[in-house]
Formats: C-alpha cells, structure tokens, sequence
C-alpha cells in the first residue's frame, strides 16, 4: 500500500522506517547529523521549520511533509486496517 504524505508525495507504506515530528529533530543530536548527512546527498531536501511539520525516513530517503504525526499516523493506520480486511469480492455471500 502507499501512503500520501502532502505535498503531492506518495510513498510505499512498508518502506517507512520512521516518522519523526519536525519540532524535536534539534533536541537530538544523532537525528540533527542524519538529517544534515541527507540534506547534503540530497540537493533538492531542504528544512524549512516554517512548513515541514514531521519527517518521514523510509528506507532508501528522507521525505519531509507538511502534514502533523498525527494526521500520518492516521493515514497509516488506515492502510494497516486496510491490509487487514478480508478479501470478499470472490463472488461469495453469506446468503445460503
């Protein structure tokens, strides 16, 4: 499944490691190097503290967004409970 993540950016939801909200990336400084480390490989990636609300580290980039951890959580957690759902398009009813 994908997940839409603002932006016009969609990502496969398997592939996310991580979902970090924007506003604690600074009070750690491991998160700071990884983010400073992508932004350099990365030419087009760029912080912007006034629009990227959480950052979403998936296992091959770094993609920030606009949308709040929690309105990605809720998407994602849509797409889980989708996953989960029983296939009944075969044909078969509960009618006998």
């Amino acid at each position: 499944m994908f997940i839409h993540i603002g932006d016009d950016q969609v990502i496969r939801a398997e592939e996310i490691v991580a979902m970090i909200d924007q506003q604690y990336v600074h009070s750690s400084s491991i998160n700071e190097e990884m983010i400073e480390h992508e932004e350099e490989l990365q030419e087009d990636l760029s912080l912007d503290d006034d629009v990227t609300k959480s950052i979403i580290i998936t296992t091959d980039s770094i993609y920030y967004s606009s949308l709040s951890i929690l309105t990605l959580k809720k998407r994602s957690s849509m797409i889980s409970t989708l996953d989960h759902l029983d296939d009944y398009s075969n044909g078969d009813s509960f009618d006998d």
